[in-house]
Order: C-alpha cells, then structure tokens, then sequence
C-alpha cells in the first residue's frame, strides 16, 4: 500500500513511534526513524527502516536530519510528529525551565519537524501529516497544566495546517491516544506513585482506570489508525482529532 512512499517518524526508537514505523515498512514504504540515541535505533531498526540521531529541540539537528533523509531516500510523503515528553506537576511547582522543555520537545519539535518535512512533501502529489497529541489534548489532564497545554497546542497547529492546505493532496490530522503501554507509562508509574504516596500498582490503575475500557492501550492500535490516515479512503479526513482512548472523553 505505501511502496515508493518516503515516511519520516519522530521518536520512532520506542513506542508508538516504533509500531507506526514497522506497520509502515510492512506495508512498503522506506521509512526513517529519528530519536536520541543512535544506538537505539540501529537496534531497532528492522527491513525498509533507518535510524538517524536527532534531538527535536534542535533546530539545526532537525534540518540537517530531513535533509539528510530526503537526500538518501528522496522526498518526504509522510511525516509523523510523534516525538514526546509526558511528565506531570502541580502548576505551582513547575518552574519555567520544565515548561519551556516540554513546549520545545511536544509542540517546537512537532512544528520545525513538519516544517521541514514540507520542503520536500510541497514538490509531490501526495501527502500525509499525521501528530501525536493526546486525549490531554482535548481536555484538560489534572496534575499536568503544561503537557496538557503542549498537546492542546498541538491540536491547533495540525488544524491550521489543514486550513492552510486545503484543496491541496495533503492532509493534517492528530492522533490522540489515551494512556498506551510504552516506557513512558512505565516512568510515569514511578512519578505518580512518589507524588501521590501511592504504591506502585496503585499508581499503575490510576492510569489504567483513566481509559474508559479499563485496560492499557496497545501500540499496534495506534499504529492502526495511522495506518488508516495514510491508507486510500482518507483522503477527506484532514483536520480532524482521532481519539484513540478507549471510549468517550
């Protein structure tokens, strides 16, 4: 389905990142991995996959990474903004320094990302941006004001875009899963337990008991609704949220 298709995936190490980019290689495309650590994802990387180091807070990495992947497997047709950080603090006790370094890793990192990606995707006749925010993005999440404000942000970036490229063959659209078994849940699980007081399984069904079904999301359903974004028949879905959390908000 994505044969001669050029996908470029943030944070595609770990994760979802890391199931979006397999179900896409396994569908055809030559898909580009990035996150921080090289050897992580020379580890990972399995047929139709490459790893390239980049840390989304860095303009410069950024441009000289999707140069540098253009440059070795032409342009860009698919860009996931996947790339995150998800850590939550008491608006009273969160200093400026945590709030600019989630901005610059979940809504900075996603707008110089696509940015990027545009520069080549512009020149093809087909084209999909597909951003990871989260159902935080589309209601407020107690306990965590700036990652929740970060995916709210990002919500709005995505819709823009949308505006921006109507009529044209690409699409805009935001991904929101609710809590999905990842390393990030696994750290959280340590964060809330030493916040909360709460044990460790206590910590652990405050976030499974968050998702309306009662259980972990898995990443191959998030890789799905990728899928479905940059499969035939979604061509008229573009600006639009897919929550992807268990049930109603």
């Amino acid at each position: 389905m994505l044969d001669g298709k050029h996908a470029f995936i943030t944070g595609g190490g770990t994760g979802i990142g890391l199931a979006i980019a397999q179900a896409f290689a396994e569908a055809g495309a030559q898909v580009t991995i990035t996150g921080r650590r090289q050897e992580v994802l020379d580890e990972v990387a399995g047929p139709g996959m490459t790893g390239m180091a980049m840390d989304v807070r860095n303009e410069q990495e950024i441009i000289d990474t999707v140069a540098a992947a253009v440059a070795a497997r032409g342009p860009i047709q698919i860009c996931v903004a996947n790339a995150g950080i998800a850590e939550g603090k008491a608006v009273h006790k969160t200093s400026l320094d945590f709030w600019r370094n989630m901005m610059a890793t979940n809504l900075d990192g996603a707008f110089l990302t696509i940015r990027e990606c545009l520069q080549s995707m512009r020149g093809t006749d087909w084209g999909r941006v597909i951003t990871m925010s989260s159902i935080a993005g589309v209601k407020g999440l107690q306990g965590a004001a700036a990652y929740s404000a970060s995916k709210h942000g990002l919500i709005g970036l995505t819709r823009s875009l949308a505006e921006d490229y109507l009529g044209k063959p690409i699409t805009f659209n935001a991904i929101c899963p609710g809590y999905v078994d990842t390393p990030i849940v696994t750290r959280n699980v340590d964060s809330i337990s030493q916040r909360a007081g709460i044990s460790e399984a206590a910590a652990m069904d405050v976030m499974v008991n968050a998702n309306r079904h009662k259980r972990l999301i898995e990443p191959f359903e998030i890789a799905a609704a990728a899928m479905y974004l940059v499969g035939p028949g979604s061509q008229s879905v573009n600006g639009q949220t897919l929550e992807v959390a268990g049930g109603q908000m």
